[in-house]
């Protein structure tokens, strides 16, 4: 106790005392102890320093940090419309709600949306439509030197690690994915048991800091890698380059929350920082990032093995396309994530202004591996923002095989977007390595609901595709894809963007590209 708090105590005691020792009615006692507290509180505001409001207006000056704290709440509760909150507004986390609890998510009466403000895109419905297929399609992800393919489902959990979520949220998450047969991406944290347990199909990511499978001195350690990637609940591997919420910089885990569990899963020292580089040690030129894939590859058994990536540089990503070529072989998927942001903690100025959007990154990755002619072995995956049937077609018209979801399966095992994820206080036990809040995610409830929301809403892209007359994601065309322009105008996306045709950059290469194409090195990342 502070010596503030037992001076205050003294006084409230003293003046209680004072007062029944005069013979006062008790109820002028109760009264007495509230108001020495107020006079002991403007006293205290007026002789601290640290803040000018509490000076001038001692006392009443608190309500002004208690309205800024609860200001989010305000916010999301009581004056945000149900379709302009951020990130995800009212109706995305609704739908996902009652998605994941399998109740109606329907709406009467038309669309709240302005339907005629710039930027409003809409699929284009047939006027033939088609039956939704009993079965939804799956993709197959393996190129030709992969020895052991497997079949992604449309939409499966994104990258999110143990230690950012607890345990029983990833418990969750994988029995979702276990009970509705798609994928669970681990995220750069490890593979833990928690991963392991529900028997989920795994993608296991391997970030910078090269966590569960690195030497003491912080490098990739191949032999440590090739044994967990054995594991028969890792159908790929994938390595992340880089994160829509912060490309190009790395993480930070504070010493305080690496306990013994985590430290154990990620091959580091508990109780100290541990820190992921910005940069990858095994490689630094596209030509050896091609090369380390294939050796991933090698060491996992033949399992499909990738990237991830947050597009910057076409010109770099071009340079990359050119080392698959020289060196003959090329991933066996790519994961694309937006500049949007995601589920990990990053500087306000990452989140807001670095990063291609998803729409543009997925338009460049799509297009260069076509122009480059190595689009037919090579999946891409999209991950940023997909919460509906809606959105995974989008993605899928723009180029992306499936995609992947994080923060929609947050909201489908209880994340109510409270985004305190950083500061280990998820009111929802979601984000948290506070026992006593993770304990409040139950795994036996939150689990049907992570494969109930997943299989809803691969129900509702395929009924989507129906109706535009489409049965399988291929046969989906970017005419089918409208944004408004301005309030009379409306373009296809076959209209505002280019799309190049196989092996068009190795014949003759658009003027658009044909700079980018010229100066893309394979043994240098040139911006």
């Amino acid at each position: 106790m502070t010596r503030m708090a037992i001076v205050a105590l003294i006084l409230v005691a003293g003046s209680a005392a004072a007062v029944a020792a005069v013979g006062v009615s008790p109820w002028w006692c109760l009264a007495a102890v509230p108001l020495t507290l107020l006079g002991l509180l403007g006293v205290a505001d007026l002789l601290q320093r640290r803040h000018a409001v509490l000076r001038n207006y001692p006392g009443l000056g608190h309500a002004r940090f208690l309205l800024e704290r609860i200001r989010p709440e305000l916010q999301q509760y009581f004056i945000e419309r149900n379709f302009d909150g951020r990130p995800f507004d009212r109706d995305v986390r609704s739908i996902v709600y009652e998605r994941a609890k399998g109740t109606d998510a329907e709406q009467p009466f038309g669309t709240e949306r302005d339907v005629y403000e710039a930027g409003y895109e809409f699929l284009v419905p047939s006027m033939a439509p088609c039956a939704v297929p009993n079965q939804p399609p799956r993709v197959r992800i393996g190129g030709p030197d992969c020895g052991r393919p497997y079949d992604m489902a449309l939409l499966n959990v994104s990258a999110m690690s143990f230690g950012s979520l607890s345990a029983n949220a990833i418990l969750a998450l994988n029995g979702g994915a276990a009970a509705g047969g798609f994928a669970h991406d681990t995220g750069e944290g490890g593979l833990s048991e928690y991963h392991l347990r529900p028997g989920g199909d795994l993608v296991w990511e391997i970030g910078t800091g090269y966590f569960g499978c690195r030497t003491r001195d912080g490098d990739f350690d191949p032999g440590e890698f090739a044994d967990k990637a054995a594991h028969d609940h890792v159908k790929c591997v994938s390595l992340k380059l880089s994160q829509g919420a912060k490309p190009g910089i790395g993480g930070v885990l504070p010493g305080a929350k690496v306990n013994a569990e985590i430290a154990r899963v990620r091959d580091v020292a508990e109780g100290r920082t541990v820190i992921s580089p910005p940069y990858h040690r095994v490689f630094s030129t596209p030509r050896e990032l091609v090369r380390f894939i294939a050796r991933m590859r090698e060491l996992s058994g033949g399992k499909p093995t990738g990237f991830k990536l947050c597009v910057g540089s076409r010109r770099q990503f071009l340079a990359v396309c050119k080392a698959m070529l020289e060196e003959g072989t090329a991933p066996d998927f790519i994961v694309v994530d937006g500049g949007e942001g995601g589920t990990g903690a990053a500087p306000l100025e990452f989140a807001d202004h670095v990063g291609a959007p998803l729409t543009e990154g997925l338009l460049t990755v799509h297009n260069a591996l076509v122009g480059a002619g190595l689009r037919d072995h090579v999946r891409i995956g999209a991950s940023g923002k997909i919460a509906t049937g809606t959105d995974l077609v989008k993605r899928l018209v723009q180029g992306a095989d499936y995609g992947n979801a994080a923060r929609a399966m947050m909201f489908a095992v209880g994340c109510i977007q409270a985004q305190r994820c950083h500061t280990n206080t998820c009111p929802t036990g979601v984000t948290t390595q506070d026992p006593r809040r993770a304990r409040a995610l139950d795994v036996r409830d939150k689990t049907p609901r992570v494969q109930r929301f997943q299989e809803a809403t691969v129900a509702g892209a395929l009924q989507i595709m129906a109706a535009m007359g489409v049965t399988d994601p291929s046969e989906l065309r970017p005419h089918m894809l409208r944004r408004r322009i301005e309030p009379h105008t409306e373009r296809s996306y076959e209209e505002l963007y280019e799309w190049l045709e196989p092996g068009q950059l190795l014949a003759e290469p658009p003027r658009s590209w044909a700079v980018d194409w010229k100066a893309a090195d394979p043994d240098r990342f040139t911006v």
